[in-house]
C-alpha cells in the first residue's frame, strides 16, 4: 500500500485572504462611489411627479396646440446677450406687439437669472446678460401675443 503525502498547511492558509481583499477592494469602490454621489448631489428633484404624470396628456395636448401654430423660434447667443427669433408659418416675422418672457438657468443647478427681452427687430427680440458662470445654459422663453402662446427651451453655451 502506497502513503500520499499530505499537502503543507501553509499552502491553503492564503485562500480565505483572496475573499477578505476581494471584500475590502468591493467596499472601497462602494466607498468612493457613495461619496460621489453625496458630494455632487444637486437637491433638484421634481415636485409632485407623480400628478406631472398623471396629466402628461395635457403637456402632449398643449405641444400639439404649440405645433398648430407654426411659429418656428430660435434662440441664440450673442455677445453680450440672448436674441430670439420667431417667424409666422408663412416664413415672415412675428410683430412687435407680441410679449416675451424668459430666463436663464442652470441644467443642473437651481441659479435662474430672469431675461429682459426687448424688441430688436422685426420678428426678434434681444436680452442683454452677461452670464455670472460659463458653461452650459437652458433659456426657458415664453412667446404670447393674444391667446396664442409659444414656449421654448433651448440650451447655450457661454465661454
Amino acid at each position: 500500500m502506497t502513503t500520499m503525502a499530505r499537502p503543507s498547511a501553509a499552502r491553503g492558509r492564503w485562500i480565505p485572504w483572496i475573499f477578505v481583499g476581494g471584500f475590502l477592494i468591493v467596499i472601497g469602490v462602494n466607498g468612493v462611489l457613495i461619496t460621489a454621489a453625496v458630494r455632487t448631489y444637486t437637491g433638484t428633484t421634481t415636485a409632485g411627479a407623480y400628478d406631472r404624470g398623471r396629466s402628461y396628456g395635457d403637456v402632449l395636448a398643449e405641444a400639439a396646440r404649440q405645433k398648430s401654430l407654426g411659429w418656428t423660434a430660435r434662440a441664440a447667443r450673442d455677445a453680450g446677450g440672448v436674441t430670439l427669433s420667431v417667424r409666422l408659418p408663412d416664413g415672415s416675422a412675428l410683430p412687435a406687439d407680441a410679449t416675451v418672457t424668459g430666463s436663464l438657468q442652470r441644467p443642473l443647478e437651481r441659479a435662474s437669472f430672469p431675461l429682459d427681452f426687448n424688441p430688436a427687430a422685426p420678428g426678434a427680440w434681444r436680452a442683454e446678460i452677461a452670464p455670472p458662470a460659463p458653461g452650459a445654459w437652458e433659456a426657458v422663453l415664453t412667446v404670447s401675443r393674444g391667446a396664442d402662446r409659444l414656449e421654448l427651451r433651448e440650451r447655450l453655451v457661454f465661454p
